[in-house]
């Protein structure tokens, strides 16, 4: 019987990751798609840096900024008394800012497929600026909606590089599935290795499915 602790642990991690990157992602994405700022590519250029930069190179980053010494991880020692490195908080942090391309940019091209008519047809029908987005925009863009969330989620239980540099291999802590296949692989346990890596393989593959499959049928119903 495989330990399921690894993966309780991430779907736990790609489950709160998944809901923070989804208030963090749509206002961002929202001013991404209609601002007209002239700073919008250095914010898209950030936002998108995770899909370029190693993952040890943001690991190692993070983990300089958790240490007790530095003011993100010295402001959670006085509330908290323990460590951001290490822990189940620093994997989230990790994760968000790993993930976060996944969640934005699936957002921005979906509401930038809306475009800013049925917003502006809200408005002259007194709608405010809320309402025309949470009954005209969201609904139309349900998709990119879904499409975000997914993608997020299952990058989110795939990670490596940057839960390694900052969670570490604690059991029942920062222990994710990839690092259970690591360390599985380090102790020549192929077959505990095949397992997971099998179930994460099958689950990459279900959800690149439901993704395409997704969005093809939509092209199907608006062509």
């Amino acid at each position: 019987m495989p330990d399921l602790g690894p993966v309780i642990l991430s779907l736990q991690l790609a489950g709160v990751t998944t809901v923070i990157l989804l208030m963090i992602g749509l206002p961002l994405a929202l001013w991404l798609a209609y601002t007209d700022s002239r700073f919008k590519p250095v914010i898209e250029a950030v936002t998108a840096l995770p899909l370029v930069l190693p993952p040890t190179v943001i690991g190692f980053y993070l983990l300089l900024l958790m240490n007790p010494d530095a003011p993100l991880g010295g402001i959670w020692g006085s509330l908290t008394g323990g460590t951001l490195s290490f822990s189940f908080a620093g994997l989230v942090i990790g994760s968000i800012v790993y993930s976060l391309p996944f969640m934005v940019q699936p957002l921005q091209s979906a509401f930038e497929a809306v475009g800013r008519g049925p917003l502006e047809a809200a408005a002259t029908l007194r709608a405010s600026p809320l309402d025309a987005i949470l009954h005209v925009l969201l609904p139309q863009s349900a998709r990119g909606l879904l499409t975000a969330c997914v993608l997020t989620f299952a990058h989110t239980i795939g990670e490596f590089g940057v839960v390694l540099m900052v969670g570490g291999n604690i059991p029942d802590r920062t222990r994710v599935i990839s690092i259970a296949i690591y360390e599985h692989v380090e102790s020549i346990e192929y077959a505990e290795a095949h397992v997971l890596s099998a179930g994460l393989l099958a689950f990459a593959f279900v959800t690149l499915v439901g993704v395409y499959a997704l969005n093809r049928s939509y092209r199907l119903r608006v062509s």
